[in-house]
């Protein structure tokens, strides 16, 4: 694909151009002011103002554009990189981009983001730095570089009303300026609306900018007022066009037809104990076979959602428009409409129900041995929590398991300890960390933070789930068919030296050049296991890796020590899971409905689709977290909590409460008045005068200052002191300001004190007096 020409370096002929030299001149150097124009051509007096009207001439025919205040350049073109806002939908669902500061630059598809460093996903309103990038077509395209933050075009915010005027807090903490709403429309909203304005001038220099209202989305004091903003401020698709309903009223309940019989297994679901849909059962039984002694066979049986979500159809569409559900503590906004999601793919209790089957063959050490797919029909034998499910295998059954325990449960944890020698073998990156779940009220309010227990049907299940997605993978690679993996990259040299360097702070030592490999971080892990740098240590190993996504091309799981895998068991909640059931479909020979050649041409474009879908998901759902959990502090500002220092930066500490795993920001205006320099290699902040120092992990006492729920922001106070300095340190560098202190006869003023020259007063040579020049 080529890229826009980039500017020439060959010498303009001087004089005033013609209206062509002129033209030509901006294409190449893509945009330029008069005085750059004036310079380039060595135009003064009587050609300057002939170059302006010759301007102004263009661009009253339309074949220049402004840029900016001063800026011109050719009508319609794009800047290789350029800032622009994100400012609608096509019909297929993209997002179109408009380069900011050009009124007859054209709207532009925006692709997914292909790297993690872009940040947040980006959503209706904000603001982006792209790469416009021409294709082969003729037609550009831009390609996320970073996400800067909600746009100047559309905000999305609170309404606070006056007497006198109608303002809009945004909701975004990136975003400091408040819109002052004119139009007729604005006075009816009531305080306390969310809603989406578009962005106008500033009626004056200094003050706010005028908006428009465009959209009243919410009320801030409703329960679920925050995912409502996540969903908005994040443009996470909502809801299903009537065709796409329309389609799935019309499924019908599954027949026997083309299917093998499976309703004799007794499989089972085991999912949270709130769970509405269940795309996956398992079921396992000892291997008869005596040439596998000990071995065990593994059913893993998923919903057949390729049944009924054809390709090219409504409900394809919006599900890979949707890229996955997204889940928020009060909601979910499904993939697929509710007849589907929670009806006739759910593998419901009782109910005959679609199913892509696997069996697989394992042997006593754990080693998968082989695995057949099939569409089948079955009907489970129980709904089960993970809760229920694991007070059974410890011998506390209730009265719906107690049925259960020696025909389903037992087999199910004794064929789970085969797998795991197996795991143990593989030796998967063993990061642990704790998880919370927001529990909300039946009135939608946030009643409490719990933490989220790890049992061992977690871990059943996850592994069950793993072996399954790997012969699906396995499958379509030895069928030669095209599918979507789920790969994760190794990490970075750069970031492996900078968990390297923060080893050294805690004298634990990486050997120079040793290959990142999973056993390597396992033995790290184990090392600081039962210490008090386990968390933190656990938070940085986590921190030093890649991000999964999902590719036409193999590189295999790093995570999971895997040279093969894709996702195959949830295709009711993720895309890429569907296109790889309709992979097997069309490579095994399983009926009419497999993948299309329309699906392999557009493979590569929908793993980056999705891939972008799933971070846009991940940033919707951590911030709609965060506004619950401030939600829930705000009763308790001025109270006091123990937390740990799990982020350092120039402007301040982050800091993870203890009690509720809630991250704010102490600032480091609130450190005490010596002059705080960023170590970025021991991941501390270390005071320039006493060396005094503030490192990652170190736990401290905070008190809560003020807790935002209209943006999820927390601000604490540090109550406890710094760890003195470390005397085997170097010695930090200097900060900007001690660095000015130190220039011969400059102001002292630093944080060491001392005397010098009182601020203001100048130096330089004696001169005498007199009429003589300053030489």
């Amino acid at each position: 694909m080529a890229r826009p020409p980039r500017p020439s370096k060959t010498r303009v002929p001087q004089g005033l151009p013609d209206r062509d030299t002129l033209l030509k001149y901006l294409k190449e150097t893509g945009e330029a002011d008069k005085a750059g124009m004036a310079r380039a051509f060595g135009l003064k007096g009587a050609d300057r103002r002939a170059l302006r009207e010759m301007l102004k001439t263009l661009e009253d025919e339309g074949a220049l554009g402004r840029r900016g205040r001063r800026g011109f350049a050719e009508a319609g073109a794009l800047p290789e990189v350029g800032v622009a806002d994100v400012v609608e939908r096509d019909p297929d669902g993209d997002l179109l981009v408009k380069l900011t500061k050009g009124e007859d630059a054209p709207l532009v598809p925006l692709a997914p983001a292909r790297d993690a460093a872009a940040g947040a996903a980006p959503g209706l309103g904000d603001r982006v730095l792209v790469r416009f990038v021409k294709l082969e077509s003729g037609e550009y395209e831009a390609r996320l570089i970073k996400t800067l933050g909600q746009s100047a075009h559309r905000l999305l915010g609170v309404v606070r009303k006056s007497r006198r005027e109608v303002r809009v807090e945004p909701v975004d903490r990136r975003t400091k300026d408040s819109l002052l709403l004119t139009d007729p429309e604005a006075q009816e909203l009531r305080d306390g609306d969310l809603v989406i304005a578009q962005v106008g001038a500033a009626a004056t220099r200094y003050g706010p900018k005028r908006g428009k209202l465009l959209e009243v989305v919410g009320r801030e004091d409703e329960p679920r007022a925050a995912s409502l903003i996540a969903i908005h401020a994040h443009g996470i698709p909502t809801g299903f066009s009537a065709a796409a309903e329309a389609e799935a009223e019309a499924a019908q309940p599954p027949t026997l037809s083309g299917r093998e019989d499976l309703r004799d297994v007794p499989f089972i679901t085991i999912d949270p104990a709130d769970a509405r849909d269940h795309d996956d059962a398992v079921f396992a039984e000892p291997d008869a076979d005596p040439k596998n002694p000990g071995g065990w066979i593994v059913w893993v049986a998923i919903a057949d959602v390729a049944a009924y979500v054809r390709s090219d159809t409504a409900l394809d569409r919006e599900a890979r428009d949707k890229g996955n559900s997204v889940y928020f503590p009060d909601r979910v906004e499904p993939m697929l409409p509710e007849r589907l999601s929670n009806g006739l793919c759910s593998l419901r209790e009782g109910e005959n129900r679609a199913c892509m089957a696997v069996r697989m063959v394992f042997s006593a050490a754990g080693r998968k041995t082989s695995h057949r797919f099939v569409r089948g029909l079955m009907r489970s034998a129980a709904k089960l929590s993970y809760e229920q499910a694991q007070a059974a295998s410890e011998g506390q059954p209730d009265d719906k398991t107690q049925p259960l325990v020696d025909s389903i449960i037992k087999p199910l944890w004794a064929a789970y300890a085969v797998l795991k020698k197996g795991r143990d073998v593989r030796s998967p990156l063993a990061i642990e960390s704790l998880e919370r779940r927001i529990v909300i009220d039946p009135q939608g309010e946030v009643a409490s933070i719990q933490p989220r227990p790890s049992l061992e049907a977690h871990k059943l299940i996850e592994e069950m789930m793993i072996q399954a997605n790997v012969s699906a993978a396995e499958t379509l690679e030895a069928k030669r068919t095209p599918l979507i993996y789920r790969i994760h990259d190794t990490p970075s040299q750069e970031k492996v030296q900078s968990l390297v360097d923060f080893l050294q702070t805690l004298e634990i030592n990486w050997s120079k050049g040793e290959a990142p490999t999973t056993g390597r971080f396992n033995r790290l892990l184990d090392q600081v296991r039962d210490t008090p740098h386990g968390d933190i240590v656990n938070e940085v190993v986590l921190r030093s890796q890649m991000q999964a996504v999902y590719s036409t091309d193999n590189i295999g799981h790093f995570g999971l020590n895997l040279a093969k895998y894709a996702h195959f068991t949830s295709p009711i909640r993720r895309y890429a899971d569907l296109i790889v059931h309709r992979a097997l479909v069309r490579a095994l020979g399983l009926g009419q409905d497999g993948l299309t050649d329309h699906d392999i041409v557009q493979l590569k474009d929908t793993a980056e689709r999705i891939t972008y879908a799933e971070r846009r998901a991940m940033a919707a759902e951590r911030d709609a977290t965060d506004r619950y959990v401030a939600a829930f502090l705000a009763d308790r500002v001025g109270a006091t909590f123990p937390g740990r220092i799990t982020g350092v930066t120039r402007f301040g500490l982050f800091v993870r409460l203890a009690e509720t795993g809630a991250d704010g920001l102490v600032p480091v205006s609130k450190l005490g008045g010596e002059y705080f320099i960023h170590d970025d290699k021991a991941h501390a902040l270390v005071g320039e005068r006493t060396g005094a120092r503030w490192p990652l992990g170190m736990q401290v006492e905070v008190k809560l200052t003020e807790a935002t729920p209209i943006t999820g922001g927390l601000l604490f106070e540090m109550l406890s002191e710094p760890a003195p300095a470390d005397k085997t340190a170097p010695r930090p560098r200097l900060g900007m300001r001690a660095r000015n202190d130190r220039r011969p006869g400059g102001a002292s003023g630093g944080a060491g004190g001392g005397g010098g020259r009182p601020p203001g007063i100048r130096t330089g040579r004696k001169q005498k007096m007199g009429g003589k020049k300053r030489r």
